[in-house]
């Protein structure tokens, strides 16, 4: 199954370790969609609704992530999502699936700059997002220009600090709940009654399924196990640690923080200008909590574009590894970076000046729904690529013993996976605001597809036929 590496392969340095891997792909996650995203999902949905949801994610999440643990431990690749749906699925899904990841996180880059800039704002009120959004556009670029292995120990202290100050925000945000911390303001602890001030399910359960594809945004990036794959010391025994300890990790952060929120902010008061976070503090009788929160979002939001620029630049390599883009894209240089593929993909962050300047709050939204829309038809590859190579490996003669890692329950788990991540593209259709993730979406998809035929149909490459054999 294993193939001989290319002469760029060898070029990848494998300097990332297990602690490196779990703290890039919380890095990834514990971002954008956590700190903002979340105000939205309760202004539409409620607190139960939220939380609901988010339950619903976090078992969307733990379906995909075993079955890309499988995956990767049986192939472990650079890149490695397009490759499996090339091999499993067809080349074309391949090359569409790759393109799809690399609009994921060069949107997300751009709606985390964004982001970013909100958060400097409530510091700076005078100077415009956009002027922000350009200086951490040059610093993230920065970052991931000068080596993998100081890339990644740079985003373990990143993410580390976001996992400290996460589990502060709930034991702190709990003790207000239940009035150990006073109100800044006066007013009794709230308790659960915010819970259930408007109702269980006030909109119905339409706006949970509306919201689905905003969760799994939020909950976006655990994949990077699977791109980093290529870079990771013993890959076999490292891929599992990591993801088992990932996803355990991002249910109790990613509930108990919604629960907390929920909890301390009514849901008229939510919203995505400020962070739901920033609320939260603002509300909490403790000097500068505020601040101090709002410094930590920030660095929790460029640590999340950090990852995203890594992830989208080695995409863009890989496809050029695979021969579907021009060579150059595959050039690493002396210190294993490629650096034309992450210069290109830095495009996303023209896109977060473009939606500060026209209407941050709204199109904030719309970035993030195009984003959630990408990494969900990713998601639906990694199932389906899941279900084939299982049956493969099975017709082939081999046995279930030969596999590093099993995914439990097969054949439900890439099967239940699939038809969730369905469900939450369809949900886009019932959502004015994000329902322009389906109107760029679909045609884009459409468009890799034919882009693919037109390209490959008189000069089919050998490397194809290789895998999908």
């Amino acid at each position: 199954m294993s193939e001989q590496p290319t002469p760029s392969q060898e070029k990848f340095k494998r300097t990332m370790k297990v602690r490196h891997l779990v703290m890039l792909s919380l890095g990834g996650v514990i971002g954008t969609g956590l700190f903002f995203n979340t105000g939205y999902i309760i202004s539409t949905t409620g607190a139960a609704g939220t939380l609901l949801a988010y339950l619903i994610g976090a078992l969307v999440v733990w379906l995909v992530m075993v079955c890309l643990g499988e995956l990767s431990v049986a192939m472990p690749e650079t890149g490695a999502f397009h490759v499996y749906a090339a091999r499993y699925l067809s080349p074309a899904t391949g090359y569409t699936v790759a393109w799809l990841y690399w609009l994921t996180w060069t949107v997300a880059l751009g709606s985390s700059l964004t982001a970013a800039g909100f958060c400097m704002q409530y510091w700076f009120p005078q100077i415009p997002v956009w002027i922000w959004c350009l200086v951490f556009c040059c610093a993230i670029y920065l970052l991931n220009v000068i080596s993998t292995r100081f890339f990644a120990e740079g985003e373990f202290w990143f993410s580390l600090i976001k996992v400290v100050t996460i589990v502060a925000f709930i034991v702190l945000g709990g003790a207000a709940m239940f009035g150990f911390i006073p109100m800044k303001d006066g007013t009794p602890a709230p308790g659960l009654s915010n819970l259930t001030a408007h109702g269980w399910l006030p909109n119905g359960v339409l706006p949970i399924l509306m919201t689905m594809v905003a969760v799994n945004f939020a909950f976006s990036g655990t994949e990077l196990i699977g791109i980093a794959a290529g870079e990771t010391q013993q890959p076999e025994k490292v891929l599992p640690l990591a993801i088992r300890t990932t996803v355990a990790r991002l249910i109790i952060f990613f509930i108990g923080t919604v629960f907390v929120l929920a909890a301390l902010i009514p849901m008229d008061q939510a919203g995505i200008v400020k962070s739901p976070f920033v609320l939260v503090f603002e509300k909490i009788g403790i000097p500068y909590a505020a601040d101090i929160i709002n410094f930590v979002i920030l660095t929790a939001i460029l640590s999340a574009a950090n990852s995203g620029l890594y992830a989208s630049g080695r995409m863009l390599w890989s496809l050029a590894n695979e021969n579907t883009l021009p060579r150059a894209f595959a050039r690493v240089n002396k210190r294993g970076i490629p650096l034309l593929a992450i210069t290109v993909s830095m495009v996303g962050g023209l896109l977060a000046l473009v939606s500060s300047v026209v209407a941050p709050d709204t199109v904030f939204v719309a970035l993030s729904a195009i984003s959630g829309f990408a990494v969900v038809a990713v998601w639906l590859s990694i199932c389906a690529s899941h279900f084939v190579f299982r049956r493969r490996h099975l017709q082939q003669g081999k046995s279930l013993a030969e596999l590093g890692y099993r995914a439990p329950f097969y054949p439900l788990t890439p099967i239940l996976g699939f038809l969730l991540c369905l469900l939450a593209c369809v949900g886009l259709a019932f959502d004015p605001t994000q329902r322009i993730a389906l109107w760029c979406g679909i045609p884009f998809v459409l468009f890799c597809y034919a882009a693919y035929h037109l390209t490959h149909k008189s000069s089919p490459k050998p490397e194809e036929a290789n895998d999908v054999a």
